[in-house]
């Protein structure tokens, strides 16, 4: 299964990047941001899984803080994007849903319309751009069609080799990707017997060649990888071919175990240029598991739910940061963050003023092991578009989740019941009546996503 990942192969179009001059005075860090797709809470070692092996992931973990209460911008794909790229959450930031309920950029063959993030909307990737770091970004995107305002290069990334439309990377065996603005064909894949180009290798590939480039840093590298997402293709089931499983769940697996290894061979690149020290490296998934397996591989562990749902199992992710330099090895948090915390607390590394009205916080002291009591004070805020509309908020131990306007409040306390088993609204009336009005004025209205509390 290492043969392939180790030869990797080079892409063109990857040129260098010049060092901050500030740099050597004070150097701020390198931020790289990977992602799995569809990965599940309970799918890593060091959260529990017993049967896919994650020896990077855990390493990961050894070496850096592994957080236990970390939730995704969203519960599908491109609102988490969104909410990981603006710092404002699903109530506030442009994109909501996978699909426009009205509005929006209809794909390639026609169908629901897609919204692209605005002119108008700071990025991340613009926030550390601005403040001199190189960007790029691999993998899928999900934010912008072609020539739409979305588009990558147009939100601050100075590379970009991936997926613009969420849809196509479905598909591990693409027939095309985007390099920039341009389409870039893969030749090996327009076979339908034994295609040879898998995406997930070549946004390794891009990666580890966009790293040695900026390596005189600071950069910002957004690793957005497609796997475990269907459908299930992988180049071969590596140390899983002879488990008694179905070939999708040993597809599912090997997936991941193939993602670790790639993770793996980036955690040596830093070490091979001298940089590990001062690189924060993230590691999360979008959303939870598509599906549970449970009593395989129990992907969504303790937690209640999957993807698409607004409980802990569709919303909590697996996190890990590592910041040699600074962060504690081995360490464990359970403060309460989301992904809208990332750009506040990427420009706040950066030394650079994020733009105001931002629902995210600046969760650095968490790296250098000092509590922010505002976390567990502050309300953070989900709502859902597809099949109706739902909302979900969380506030210190409480959760509360509401499926429907006109429906009843659910209340949880996550303090006990982690697992979401008993609704104790009624034995807490006040909490649930006020998270209950929370969630009437947490959002904006939005034209592409109307609600019916509006």
């Amino acid at each position: 299964m290492l043969a392939p990942i180790l030869a990797i192969i080079a892409l063109p179009g990857i040129p260098g990047a010049a060092a901050d001059e500030a740099s050597e005075a004070a150097p701020r860090p390198n931020i790289i941001w990977i992602m799995a797709d569809d990965m599940g809470y309970g799918d890593a070692g060091c959260y529990g899984q017993k049967e896919i092996l994650t020896p990077a992931i855990d390493r990961l973990a050894r070496e850096g803080m592994r957080f236990t209460s970390c939730y995704a911008g969203s519960t599908v794909c491109a609102p988490s994007r969104s909410v990981l790229m603006t710092g404002l959450h699903t109530g506030h930031t442009t994109v909501r849903g996978n699909f426009g309920r009205e509005g929006g950029v209809r794909g390639l063959g026609g169908g629901k319309g897609r919204v692209p993030l605005r002119d108008s909307d700071l990025t991340v990737a613009e926030v550390l751009k601005q403040a001199g770091y190189s960007t790029a970004l691999a993998g899928k995107w999900g934010l912008g069609e072609p020539e739409t305002t979305g588009e990558p290069r147009r939100q601050g990334f100075d590379r970009f080799f991936g997926f613009l439309n969420q849809r196509r990377a479905h598909n591990h065996y693409p027939d095309y990707l985007w390099l920039n603005e341009d389409r870039f064909d893969l030749p090996g894949n327009s076979r339908t017997q034994n295609p040879s180009q898998y995406a997930h290798d070549l946004f390794s590939s891009f990666a580890f060649n966009f790293i040695r480039s900026a390596a005189d840093g600071p950069f910002f590298l957004y690793l957005s990888y497609t796997v475990p997402h269907a459908a299930f293709q992988v180049p071969d089931f590596g140390p899983y071919e002879s488990r008694d499983w179905p070939d999708r769940h040993k597809a599912y697996a090997a997936m991941i175990t193939r993602m670790d290894a790639h993770i793996g061979g980036l955690l040596e690149l830093l070490d091979s240029l001298g940089i590990s020290g001062n690189t924060l490296v993230f590691f999360c998934s979008d959303n939870g598991a598509a599906d549970r397996y449970e009593g395989v591989f129990d992907s969504s562990g303790p937690l209640r739910g999957r993807k698409r749902d607004l409980y802990e199992g569709g919303l909590r992710t697996p996190m890990i940061v590592r910041w040699p330099d600074v962060i504690k090895p081995g360490s464990v948090s359970d403060a309460p963050w989301y992904f809208g915390d990332f750009l506040p607390t990427a420009a706040a590394l950066a030394g650079a003023n994020p733009p105001a009205g931002l629902d995210g916080m600046d969760i650095s002291p968490l790296f250098r092991g000092v509590d922010i009591p505002a976390l567990n004070q502050r309300t953070m805020y989900w709502e859902f578009h597809e099949g109706g509309f739902s909302q979900a908020a969380r506030h210190g131990k409480w959760k509360a989740v509401k499926s429907a306007p006109d429906g009843p409040i659910q209340l949880f306390d996550l303090e006990n019941d982690p697992g979401e088993s008993s609704n104790i609204a009624s034995l807490h009336p006040e909490v649930a009546a006020g998270l209950e009005s929370f969630l009437r004025q947490a959002r904006k209205p939005s034209r592409e996503f109307p609600s019916p509390i509006d």
